[in-house]
C-alpha cells in the first residue's frame, strides 16, 4: 500500500459488491473494472452468468460510496483493499477476471491472495498488455486538460458518453479517472515477480489499439499452471458487441473447462 492514509476505513461491502446467484454457489467470480470503470458497470452480467456462480465486483475509491475516499495513487490501491474485503468464504473456488487496468488489478490481487495461502483457481485477463510489460498507449492525464482527456477516453470507449458530455457530471467522474490512468501509464511488475501459481486465460479484441491481439500472447509468461488465449472481433471494449461469445469463453473459465497447455493459444 502506499504511505497515506484514506479518510476512513469503508465497509466491505462498499468495497466489493456481493452478487449472488440462487441455490448453492458453486463457484465466485471477481471482477475488477477498467480505468475510470466503476462497479456499476459490470452489474449487468449477474444476468449472463450461470446462478450458482458469485459474482462479485470491485468498486475502486473515489466513486459509488467510496467517493470521498482519497483517490488511488498506485495499484495497491485499487487491488489491496478488494483482496482484504473479499467475503467470507468467497476465495474456496475463485477466479478474478479484470477489464483493461483492472486485469492488472486482478493480477495484484491474485498475487496478494497467493502471499496469504489462498491462491484463486484461475486468472482472466482482458484487454491488456502482461503486467512486465510497458504501457504501448499511454495516455499523460497530467498534459491533458479536462476536454482533451474526454476527448481520449470517447476513443476508448467504454464510458457513456452522456456522462463525458454533461457538465456536472463529468465534473464528479473526471478525477477518478485521471488519477486510474496515471496509474496505468506507469504500473509495471519486476519481470522476476510477475508469476501466479495458477491457470490465465487472456481474451482481446482483433481491432484493439490499446491492446494489440498479437502481444496478449506474453500473458503466457507469468504462469506455468496452463494458458488460454481468446481473440473476439471488436476494439477495446469487444465484449459489449459479442456478449454471448464473451460469456462462452468466461463460463468455460468459470465452468473448469478452459485449462490448456502454456504454450496454447485458441482463437475464437
Amino acid at each position: 500500500m502506499t504511505d497515506h492514509a484514506p479518510d476512513f476505513s469503508p465497509a466491505a461491502d462498499d468495497v466489493v459488491w456481493d452478487l449472488p446467484g440462487e441455490g448453492p454457489q458453486r463457484t465466485t467470480l471477481l471482477v475488477l473494472p477498467h480505468a475510470g470503470g466503476n462497479a456499476h458497470a459490470y452489474a449487468g452480467w449477474r444476468e449472463h452468468l450461470p446462478a450458482d456462480v458469485r459474482l462479485l465486483i470491485g468498486q475502486y475509491p473515489g466513486r459509488g460510496a467510496r467517493f470521498a475516499e482519497d483517490l488511488p495513487r498506485t495499484v495497491a490501491d485499487l487491488a489491496g483493499p478488494v483482496a482484504a474485503c473479499l467475503p467470507a468464504g468467497s476465495t474456496d473456488d475463485l477466479v478474478v477476471l479484470g477489464h483493461s487496468m483492472g486485469s492488472l488489478v486482478a493480477f495484484e490481487v491474485v498475487r496478494l491472495l497467493q502471499a496469504a495461502g489462498r491462491t484463486p483457481r484461475a486468472l482472466v485477463a482482458s484487454a491488456c498488455r502482461a503486467p512486465f510489460l510497458a504501457n504501448p498507449a499511454v495516455v499523460h492525464p497530467e498534459r491533458l486538460d479536462d476536454d482533451q482527456l474526454v476527448a481520449a477516453i470517447k476513443v476508448r470507449g467504454g464510458t457513456d458518453d452522456g456522462i463525458l458530455d454533461d457538465p456536472e457530471l463529468r465534473e464528479i467522474v473526471i478525477p477518478s479517472i485521471r488519477a486510474d490512468f496515471a496509474i496505468d501509464d506507469v504500473y509495471r511488475c519486476d519481470p522476476a515477480e510477475a508469476r501466479v501459481d495458477c491457470p490465465v486465460t487472456v481474451i482481446g479484441g482483433d481491432a484493439d489499439p490499446v491492446a494489440p491481439a498479437a502481444s496478449l500472447g506474453r500473458w503466457a509468461e507469468v504462469t506455468g499452471h496452463g494458458f488460454a488465449q481468446h481473440v473476439l472481433p471488436g476494439g477495446h471494449f469487444y465484449f459489449q458487441d459479442r456478449l454471448p461469445e464473451f460469456f462462452a469463453v468466461l463460463s468455460a473459465v468459470v465452468g473448469g473447462r478452459d485449462l490448456a497447455p502454456a504454450a496454447a493459444a485458441v482463437a475464437v
